[in-house]
């Protein structure tokens, strides 16, 4: 058998916990808290299914047309969205991560940001996934290691389930009181309030019926922490909690995720320091200057 198309699967284990990262892109491919799954899976042998599990950077969502501007100079950046003519999900989900630490309960993933069409700067960036007794815990960082001040942001791409419950029968909740409604190729067109809307997850809404690709901000802080939540009929809870920094939530209700059993329903919640379209609008960006290094965290955790 030849290397799987994702690469070398890292397997941790704590316990009753375990988890899979792959060597493509750091995905998380799999976490499990005793007998439960709480990310969707897709094949070892397949490309992330709808980036599932991919990380982020130096930005996430979508560039329009892949163009920015920098200090008056266009950058055109390849269109890694070519059905709707943009740049998504950063420069890293093609790339393999190496391995820099590693425990049997942690690891910490490396890969270098070269210059590139439009990016001129060189970022060294880490991920390290670190088991807890109820979940995971995600640290990202990323330093400059060029010349010029560079704008960066940083998300994550996970779906969440738990076990065998069909997505539609989940409800999600996300504290963010504003959202971005976008246009027919998934960039923004303006923030509005959420109240009043069906996309309003504040209280918990069902997904049942609910189609979302959505930005959400506004975002309620408890206990240092931003939280996001998915719960079942049964009453067990899966939440995702975040630096401060994680301002913004995309969640995207995915009609063709690919497993190893066919084609599902799944649902991601994907942690964003920026909303899309950032190289752009500048919101939430961070500008790292030379040699100075950011560092942000977020997890995942089984609740009940």
């Amino acid at each position: 058998m030849g290397v799987p198309a994702t690469g070398e699967q890292h397997v941790l284990t704590l316990g009753g916990v375990s988890a899979t990262v792959t060597e493509l892109g750091a995905s998380l491919r799999r976490l499990r808290v005793g007998d439960l799954e709480l990310i969707q899976q897709y094949p070892p042998d397949a490309l992330p299914s709808g980036g599932s599990g991919l990380v982020l950077v130096p930005w996430p969502n979508r560039v329009r047309d892949g163009r920015w501007t920098l200090d008056g100079r266009t950058q055109q950046l390849d269109l890694t969205d070519p059905s709707k003519g943009n740049a998504i999900h950063g420069l890293l989900r093609n790339t393999g991560y190496r391995v820099t630490d590693r425990s049997d309960s942690a690891i910490t993933l490396s890969a270098r940001v070269f210059p590139q069409h439009g990016w001129p700067f060189h970022l060294e960036t880490s991920v390290r996934y670190e088991l807890t007794a109820d979940g995971i815990a995600v640290t990202h960082g990323v330093r400059n290691d060029g010349d010029g001040v560079a704008p960066v942001g940083v998300g994550c791409h996970p779906y969440l389930c738990l076990g065998d419950v069909p997505m539609r029968d989940l409800v999600v909740t996300v504290s963010g009181d504003r959202m971005l409604e976008t246009d027919d190729r998934s960039l923004p067109v303006r923030e509005v309030a959420v109240e009043g809307r069906p996309q309003d997850l504040r209280g918990g809404a069902s997904l049942a019926d609910l189609r979302l690709d959505t930005a959400y901000t506004g975002l309620t802080i408890e206990d240092g922490r931003v939280r996001h939540r998915l719960s079942d009929p049964a009453g067990r809870t899966v939440e995702l909690h975040a630096d401060p920094a994680f301002a913004w939530a995309q969640v995207f209700t995915n009609d063709v995720y690919a497993t190893e059993d066919g084609v599902i329903d799944a649902v991601a919640i994907e942690p964003m320091t920026c909303p899309p379209d950032a190289l752009n609008s500048g919101e939430g960006l961070v500008h790292l200057q030379q040699d100075e290094q950011w560092v942000v965290d977020w997890g995942i955790r089984l609740l009940a």
